[in-house]
């Protein structure tokens, strides 16, 4: 369970900017079902989904971001990541002294009932602070630190003896540009690997515009309850899907396999291939279709469906950064509905989401401190901020005084150039041709 993000000097993000996603304590709104608990006296529940709104450019897909990039330095600094190997990490660049300064991400979350709070800071080249603070009272134990030393080479670790394993060993092979973290999961530390392998495996990013592997929902279709389950998410859709089923078909899959030498080899053999095939139902009769034949929108839905029901069913968090990409209103609605529904998400799941879909700010969708805002102040930096900042009545309405520009995060339009006036465009010739429509 997610209970807070933290990031500065990535991107677009300048100063130190925080996503909590810890319930108001004084809000009493739809707790029964937007809320999970977390069984902590000082934070008794989370928010189980989250909405970023923003202007173009405004840093929403930065805080996405952030947290994806975070996870992945987690998960390859010390496997992937080889000796001496830089990071393509990007620090704010509109401020020369930012620019020289190191990235720093945060995390504070649940595992097995006990709170956790990472946090390292890196450059390009190397990790220049780390540490691990563990809550298991009200009172937090500092398992690990490592910082830089004035020398710049060297690093200085603090250890709790709490943190018990192969100390001196993990801090050995940990390289400058790799994690202790991931370096001890590695090499099998019991009290550390969980830590680690939660902020890799329990945090699931979509980017904006990703396309989705249709691959891992078309697996669930080899069980029927895999099946029953893809057929109840699309019929409530209402896309007139009354049935999927999954059909073996055989194909030639191309594989590369790397010789010494750097030399590839292409192989190529046939393999057998389960395909969806979408039967629609009408009361003038029935048609069946394959994935390719359908709308956009449905593709996307389909490949939506594995990771929305992997999320709910382990608990983990899904961030999807313009969740409304060629889905419908209504069908964004229902996803975010699944995570609001407690006999749905049982295991505290949670949903994390850019959009411009401003109809979705419904006081009966959501509470005022699962609203989040990203807009750029005069030094182009990106600043993070939740609806609840402004204190709006409980039925006020949302929408229409986010468009007014009562809480920011809005485009300013200034006067509308005259675009034709060098211009002299000529006319675009027919997308299609007459041969196009006809079959070879």
């Amino acid at each position: 369970m997610l209970l807070e993000f933290r990031v500065r000097n990535y991107r677009s993000i300048r100063d130190e900017q925080v996503l909590n996603l810890v319930a108001s304590s004084g809000d009493k709104d739809l707790a029964e079902t937007h809320l999970a608990s977390t069984g902590l006296k000082s934070l008794p529940s989370t928010v189980r989904s989250a909405v970023v709104y923003g202007a173009n450019a405004s840093g929403k897909s930065t805080l996405l971001l952030a947290l994806n990039y975070m996870r992945a330095v987690v998960a390859e600094s010390a496997t992937v990541i080889q000796p001496g190997q830089t990071y393509n990490v990007q620090p704010f660049k509109l401020d020369e002294e930012f620019a020289k300064e190191p990235t720093e991400f945060e995390l504070a979350f649940l595992v097995g009932g006990i709170r956790y709070q990472y946090a390292f800071s890196m450059t390009a080249q190397r990790i220049v602070r780390e540490s691990l603070l563990v809550y298991r009272t009200s009172k937090p134990t500092q398992w690990f630190s490592r910082r830089l030393a004035d020398n710049g080479e060297t690093y200085v670790y603090e250890f709790s003896a709490y943190l018990t394993g192969s100390r001196k060993l993990w801090q050995d092979s940990t390289r400058p540009n790799a994690l202790f973290l991931s370096t001890a999961a590695q090499l099998n530390s019991e009290l550390l690997g969980p830590v680690f392998r939660w902020i890799v495996e329990s945090v699931v990013v979509l980017p904006a515009g990703a396309i989705v592997n249709h691959d891992f929902t078309t697996a669930l279709l080899a069980t029927e309850e895999g099946r029953t389950t893809i057929r109840d998410f699309l019929s409530a859709a209402d896309i007139s899907i009354a049935d999927v089923q999954a059909v073996p078909r055989k194909g030639i899959r191309n594989q590369f396999v790397f010789h010494a030498g750097g030399v590839a080899h292409a192989t190529h053999e046939e393999s057998e291939f389960l395909v969806p095939i979408f039967q629609h139902s009408t009361p003038k009769g029935s048609a069946k279709f394959e994935l390719h034949e359908e709308s956009e929108g449905t593709q996307r839905l389909y490949g939506l469906v594995a990771p929305v029901v992997d999320v709910l069913k382990e608990g983990r968090i899904l961030v999807v950064d313009e969740i409304d990409c060629s889905l419908h209103t209504l069908l964004v609605r229902r996803i975010i509905s699944m995570f609001h529904d407690p006999a749905l998400n049982k295991r505290g799941a949670q949903l994390i989401f850019s959009t411009h879909d401003t109809s979705l700010l419904d006081h009966t969708l959501f509470r005022r401190d699962q609203i989040w805002f990203t807009e750029k102040d005069g030094d182009q930096a990106t600043r993070l901020y939740p609806l609840s900042d402004f204190s709006p009545r409980k039925h006020e309405a949302w929408e229409r005084g986010y468009l007014m520009g009562r809480y920011g995060a809005v485009p300013f339009f200034g006067e509308l150039p005259d675009i034709l006036k060098h211009t002299s465009p000529r006319r675009p010739r027919a997308l299609l041709q007459p041969s196009d429509l006809t079959a070879a």
